[in-house]
């Protein structure tokens, strides 16, 4: 279902991104995907913004730290995938080859939070959600579709991330674009991906991948206000048309539109 009032333990549950100009994600987003947005109501500070669709929020905003962007961190993607008990989620994370970032913490009534990285540096939120559970619209245009993990060592982020969240994995040949590992719940459903970089000097990061009705359109669009196609759209048999995008602060985003059968 494209609307979500909750999110099982292990599901990727929301997106936000950091970003080194605002403002200008702002408008580029606004136009690219028709998101509005407004301060998260207990931020007393008004720094967190949350983009809605439909009156329903799918993604989060606020300005990058000077300090960070003073070090040269690009704007920034991440992704959250809810706990149900974050405190004993993350004491797996260093047992499992991975590090704590930034150790559990409130955030205000929304809930709680923490940032770990994998045994390859991925950085990753995990999100126990209480006010806020996460995207509350998903898999519609301008939305969360997917989340996918670029890798060198996709075998080890998947014995990972299986320690910590209780993932399961398989690894489907695409042709010629590769092994592809998908990772599941006990349902046997798929939650998230794993590759390897496209290309050398991609540095290991859990990839936003939002949903379009037009692949095509929305890379032509995204270059029209200033951003970037990194990877010109092309076809996945059986899943879709993808395009690599990046917004005119820099963060790379995916966009999918996927095939009636997926």
């Amino acid at each position: 279902m494209p609307t979500r009032s909750s999110y099982e333990h292990g599901v990727p549950s929301w997106i936000d991104l950091a970003s080194t100009d605002a403002d200008a994600s702002k408008t580029f987003y606004g136009r690219l995907f028709g998101w509005t947005f407004e301060p998260y109501a207990d931020d007393p500070n008004n720094a967190y913004l949350l983009a809605t669709l439909d009156g329903r929020r799918v993604a989060g905003l606020m300005q990058m730290p000077p300090e960070m962007a003073a070090g040269g961190i690009p704007s920034t993607w991440t992704t959250y995938i809810a706990v149900d008990d974050l405190d004993a989620t993350v004491a797996k994370v260093e047992g499992a080859g991975g590090k704590v970032i930034s150790a559990p913490m409130r955030v205000s009534a929304a809930g709680s939070m923490a940032i770990i990285a994998d045994p390859a540096g991925a950085t990753v939120g995990l999100w126990h959600g209480d006010e806020h559970i996460g995207a509350g619209l998903v898999n519609e245009h301008g939305t969360l579709s997917w989340n996918e993990l670029q890798t060198p060592d996709p075998a080890t982020a998947a014995a990972f991330y299986g320690a910590v969240l209780g993932w399961s994995a398989d690894t489907v040949d695409m042709g010629p674009a590769g092994d592809y590992t998908v990772f599941h719940l006990g349902d046997g459903k798929g939650i998230a991906g794993a590759s390897e970089p496209p290309m050398p000097g991609v540095p290991t990061h859990w990839s936003t991948v939002l949903a379009t009705d037009d692949a095509d359109r929305t890379a032509t669009t995204a270059k029209a206000l200033g951003g970037a196609v990194m990877v010109e759209p092309f076809d996945i048999a059986e899943v879709g048309r993808i395009a690599v995008v990046a917004d005119p602060t820099g963060a790379v985003f995916q966009a999918i539109q996927m095939t009636a059968a997926s």
